[in-house]
């Protein structure tokens, strides 16, 4: 379907559960919306998320992907309009216009921000190099092929200590690089873990880059108080720091917070009249399926009201 010059009520931008929750309350209010997801299938971060999700009320799921078709499978039947493969390459927030990489224009007279968050990257030699060859992107998906091998993990919060525990079952050695004296994980994580024998724990410490020839063979690590350098073997690089917003798209029209996350009040509307943000890229407070999925409902009441009032 082309959407060149068509005119919806609601434009929403990312098609992950706040994206998906957005549209079905869109149809259930009689507003017409499209979503506008540039990967191929909608489902968002749920894509990457590989662990059991049992955590969202009422639904459990083996993992994201699985959670996604529980979603999919509510929404079926329904008169949704979600174009895949159709990445923003602008946005006009003053207009609640996005313009698609094939030139056209999708025009709303409300514009939903579900954009997301990516992983962060460390920004070092050999990271972007050897991804897929030796820089794994999910430990779950990847803990039998670590049998016996070497496993650096980067990182300190919930996220790179889970990994660790993971990684460690079968690994031969996993050692956890932190750039800080304390860890921000929670005690669940991270007491089990300091008690693992092939654990080795290196604090103070930051990636100078990522070594290897076909895959990856070591990572270069210095030491932030003393500057000692060290070369640690590894067959396989996790990299959990954290995640950064997508809001490159809307920088400098609305409201954003020093981090890059859009600044909104408890409805979901931002700075500029009749734009919304939702789900992760305006929430780093709590960025959950749960909470991501009530700020698509809330904010299209929300504008339901502002365009009936």
């Amino acid at each position: 379907m082309s959407s060149k010059n068509v005119q919806f009520d609601i434009v929403i931008i990312g098609g992950g559960p706040a994206g998906l929750s957005a549209t079905m309350w869109a149809d259930e209010l009689g507003l017409s919306a499209i979503v506008l997801e540039r990967s191929g299938e909608p489902g968002g971060q749920l894509l990457e998320t590989y662990n059991p999700i049992k955590n969202h009320l009422g639904i459990e799921a083996e993992n994201g992907r699985e959670m996604r078709d529980i979603f999919l499978r509510q929404l079926a039947g329904r008169n949704l309009s979600i174009r895949t493969g159709a990445g923003v390459g602008a946005i006009d927030a003053a207009r609640r216009a996005a313009t698609l990489a094939n030139g056209d224009e999708v025009n709303g007279r409300a514009l939903i921000l579900a954009t997301g968050v990516r992983r962060r990257r460390l920004g070092v030699d050999g990271e972007a190099e050897f991804a897929g060859r030796g820089v794994i992107d999910s430990g779950k998906r990847n803990a039998e092929a670590v049998r016996g091998k070497h496993v650096v993990i980067i990182g300190g919060g919930d996220a790179a200590l889970e990994n660790v525990h993971i990684l460690a079952a079968n690994a031969a050695t996993v050692t956890l690089v932190h750039r800080r004296s304390n860890f921000s994980a929670r005690g669940e994580f991270l007491a089990p873990a300091l008690r693992l024998p092939n654990v080795r724990m290196l604090t103070d410490t930051v990636v100078e880059r990522i070594v290897g020839t076909e895959v990856v063979e070591s990572v270069c690590l210095r030491g932030l108080r003393d500057g000692r350098t060290e070369a640690v073997a590894a067959d396989a690089v996790l990299i959990r720091i954290g995640v950064e917003p997508n809001t490159e798209l809307i920088k400098g029209q609305i409201n954003t917070d020093p981090a890059g996350y859009i600044c909104v009040d408890s409805e979901g509307r931002t700075s500029e009249t009749g734009v919304y943000a939702i789900g992760d890229c305006a929430n780093p407070a709590a960025p959950t399926i749960s909470s991501a999925v009530g700020a698509g409902a809330t904010a299209v009441k929300s504008i339901f009201c502002w365009i009936n009032q």
